[in-house]
């Protein structure tokens, strides 16, 4: 497979700033790295005072942009658009990416606070149910002295309003936030950075889903070993069967296919 990079240009389209390598699964871009390359570069970006967004990619998200293009666009035109799955993963070393791994979320977002203590970086946590994101700084904060959570909002089941979009500009103007931690699920909160990264005062914007709810504690988090071995959707489905049953009972099977389609040669699928 070529590189992905060379595969932007090769279509006339601009690649994301982020120079990380890409391996196209099903026409979306995952970065081919580990949670070691994916802090480093993060580190990169935020001391270079540059702004851009992080897409945690798993096949639900991967699936979602099979059907919308736009999506797939916000993707690809992330800085970071890293494998939260271990499929993903499995894609990536298939096609010579050997030091791939998982970037899963939490851990992502737990790195990046440890380093933030001595680095200074400040985090604005958006998103969650009411009173989680609240619960959630008392976490790290809790786990990390020193850490700087300078800011939270919980914001509407829909999108912002005028008077909200200035009243979060305010905010992460007054709380000289550096990261803004977006807990909205897929893909609505893509969308949300896509639409916002470059015109909100702050350098980088995070997209952790299901973070909120695992690391504040209100949700159970699977097992080691579910996850080394790619069944932590078993896991989620069997806690929350009614909300997630068409995303796992559907999509898995259906990417499966489509990945056997792309790794045989049968079907080609281009980024965009």
């Amino acid at each position: 497979m070529r590189s992905v990079t060379n595969q932007y240009l090769s279509e006339g389209i601009a690649p994301p700033f982020s120079v990380q390598e890409r391996v196209n699964i099903l026409g979306v871009g995952v970065s081919a790295l580990n949670m070691e390359i994916a802090l480093r570069q993060t580190e990169l970006l935020l001391d270079q005072g540059k702004q851009g967004y992080v897409c945690v990619t798993g096949v639900h998200g991967i699936m979602e942009a099979q059907s919308d293009d736009a999506f797939r666009d916000t993707l690809n035109r992330s800085f970071l658009t890293t494998p939260d799955g271990m499929p993903t993963v499995w894609l990536g070393r298939i096609h010579g990416f050997k030091h791939m791994n998982r970037v899963y979320g939490p851990d992502y977002m737990l790195g990046l606070c440890e380093k933030s203590v001595t680095k200074g970086y400040r985090h604005f946590l958006y998103g969650g149910k009411p009173g989680v994101a609240e619960e959630l700084g008392a976490e790290l904060t809790r786990r990390f002295p020193g850490l700087q959570i300078v800011g939270t909002y919980t914001p509407p089941f829909r999108p912002l309003n005028a008077d909200e979009e200035n009243d979060l500009r305010s905010q992460l103007e007054m709380s000289q936030a550096d990261v803004l931690w977006c807990g909205l699920s897929t893909p609505k909160q893509e969308r949300f950075m896509a639409a916002y990264s470059q015109r909100m005062p702050v350098k980088l914007m995070v997209g952790v889903g299901a973070a909120f709810d695992l690391l504040s504690g209100n949700l159970s988090e699977a097992p080691n070993w579910m996850k080394k071995s790619g069944l932590q959707w078993l896991y989620r489905l069997i806690k929350e069967p009614k909300r997630l049953w068409r995303r796992y009972l559907v999509n898995n099977p259906r990417f499966t296919w489509l990945t056997l389609l792309q790794l045989t040669g049968l079907r080609g699928f281009r980024l965009s």
